[in-house]
């Protein structure tokens, strides 16, 4: 049991993206909405579970979208924060698809605080991460993407 609950112990979750794919790609932003997560609270060692939301802007690269997955499965199956859950799944994102801008929004509920503590079950913790490309194929072409409008995409 264990062993799948922390089977991202050690493992880099930018690995999991290994189908990028470079036919054909246009600027039309890609979304992947409510991919369901569980990982564990480092603080506490109580789940906490959600959905994460994700949007980028493809530059020369799109990835595989079940490779977004994995790579969200593998950074929560860890002792976890849920901001550096947030941060990690867009960078790894960045590192492999190369995108002009990416965007990362988690809602999730804390065991540690629907079962013990303030005991409020149903809470929603939301955490962002936008990241944009310093290199581009896009730089100086004056295509700008801006990270208000990916917020909104998310429905931040």
């Amino acid at each position: 049991m264990y062993g799948e609950i922390f089977a991202g112990v050690g493992r880099d979750p930018a690995d999991e993206i290994d189908a990028v794919f470079s036919d054909n790609v246009t600027q039309d932003p890609v979304m992947v909405r409510d991919i369901p997560f569980f990982s564990m609270c480092e603080h506490h060692l109580l789940p906490f579970f959600g959905h994460a939301h994700l949007v980028y802007v493809p530059d020369r690269h799109i990835a595989g979208i079940s490779k977004i997955a994995r790579a969200l499965d593998t950074a929560s199956r860890r002792l976890q924060v849920q901001e550096r859950l947030t941060a990690q799944l867009a960078d790894a994102v960045l590192s492999r698809v190369e995108p002009l801008a990416v965007a990362c929004r988690l809602e999730a509920e804390h065991m540690c605080m629907s079962m013990r503590g303030v005991h409020k079950p149903g809470h929603r913790v939301v955490t962002t991460a936008v990241r944009l490309a310093t290199n581009s194929s896009a730089n100086g072409s004056g295509s700008a993407v801006a990270p208000r409008d990916l917020l909104d995409m998310l429905g931040h």
